[in-house]
């Protein structure tokens, strides 16, 4: 379960690098594995450790779909999901 804390910074948060990602990926639909990785990284301090977690997060919704030939995230979900 995701539960914030007292001790949780808002910005450094699954969810918060869950929705950099969700709104990234809508603005592209298509992103390489790397350049999504570096965008988090760039943003977000310590955003290297939350962005696994963040992917297999927005996978468990439906959201978004991996593709292993071209290492490219895919947005699959619908537009009002957010």
């Amino acid at each position: 379960m995701l539960k914030p804390s007292k001790h949780a910074h808002p910005d450094r948060t699954v969810v918060n690098v869950a929705l950099m990602i969700l709104t990234r990926l809508r603005a592209l639909r298509l992103c390489g594995y790397e350049a999504l990785l570096a965008f988090i990284r760039k943003n977000v301090v310590g955003g290297d450790v939350l962005f696994l977690p963040s992917l297999n997060f927005l996978f468990l919704l439906g959201l978004i779909e991996y593709h292993p030939k071209t290492d490219a995230i895919e947005y699959v979900g619908q537009n009002e999901a957010i």
